[in-house]
């Protein structure tokens, strides 16, 4: 299983800051550095700044919204990336959330398995650099996209229900999960997205699960920061679901917690169920347990 790191830069944190995380993700030796696409940065510009400075390591999205980018300017995008750092993009997408899709962006989110079909079905062979020509209820493409020394970048979906996954698996290079417990992605998801892509005859997927991880003394206390930092995540359907669907309260009780050898254990069981790429949010209140859960990250790559 591979080991790579989620950016902590917010909304509020500069661009400088996440170069910085960037380097520091990179000199650890882990393999992927993600950041989010939320409110502050875009996170692909940012990227393709990062690739430029910051060398050897993958770089992933985690996850860029589909609705407000057409398929085919996401292609072009995602392979300017491409261009600018070497071939070293993942591309993670995803279908953000009703409230942010109808509320913020004034857009409809009333077909959203469709929407992910005919987006992939789109942009999918245009980042192969194929000629395109597509007409579904949703999108409408026509055209190639040439950037010239850009490969496909590695496509992963945040697929979260069964619909979803057979839409990802089918079409997509894997998923990345977060707010995924073991036993769901044991037992519902991996399943689920292998069986699409046996079916449509593609490669075994790519697993990115990403949960909040802390080497700590103190798991109690552990975990009640991290159901105080993660707790907006109750309130999103989609990742509410899988929660009840590992039977747990909370993003607290799905951390990964503990000494450093019980943290160990805890993802050596995430890569005995089939995680291919582990994505650490690391937490913590304090300065000690932040380093000490970067140094078990570190002996892990």
């Amino acid at each position: 299983m591979r080991i790579g790191l989620m950016s902590s830069v917010d909304n509020n944190g500069t661009l400088q800051d996440l170069v910085d995380e960037a380097h520091a993700a990179q000199a650890a030796g882990v393999s992927t550095f993600w950041t989010a696409q939320t409110f502050g940065l875009d996170a692909l510009t940012a990227l393709a700044v990062i690739g430029r400075e910051v060398p050897d390591i993958e770089l992933g999205t985690a996850v860029v919204p589909t609705y407000p980018r057409h398929p085919m300017m996401l292609a072009q995008q995602a392979l300017t990336v491409q261009a600018a750092t070497g071939n070293r993009l993942c591309l993670g997408i995803g279908l953000s959330h009703q409230v942010v899709v109808e509320a913020m962006w004034g857009l409809s989110y009333a077909r959203p398995v469709r929407h992910l079909r005919e987006y992939l079905s789109a942009m999918m062979p245009l980042l192969e650099g194929q000629p395109v020509r597509f007409k579904g209820e949703e999108y409408t493409v026509r055209g190639t996209v040439n950037v010239p020394g850009a490969q496909r970048p590695s496509v992963v979906v945040a697929a979260l229900g069964p619909q979803m996954l057979r839409v990802a698996g089918a079409l997509a290079d894997g998923t990345s999960t977060w707010c995924v417990g073991p036993h769901t992605l044991a037992q519902f998801t991996i399943p689920a997205l292998r069986q699409a892509a046996a079916d449509a005859q593609r490669p075994e997927p790519r697993v990115v699960a990403s949960l909040p991880v802390c080497v700590t003394d103190d798991v109690g206390a552990a975990r009640a920061r991290a159901a105080e930092v993660f707790a907006m995540y109750n309130q999103l359907p989609s990742y509410r679901a899988m929660m009840d669907r590992e039977n747990v309260a909370g993003p607290g009780e799905l951390a990964i917690a503990g000494t450093e050898a019980e943290v160990r254990d805890q993802l050596a069981e995430l890569a005995s169920i089939g995680v291919t790429d582990f994505n650490a949010a690391v937490f913590g209140r304090r300065g000690d347990e932040r380093d000490r859960t970067h140094a078990l990250l570190r002996d892990l790559v």
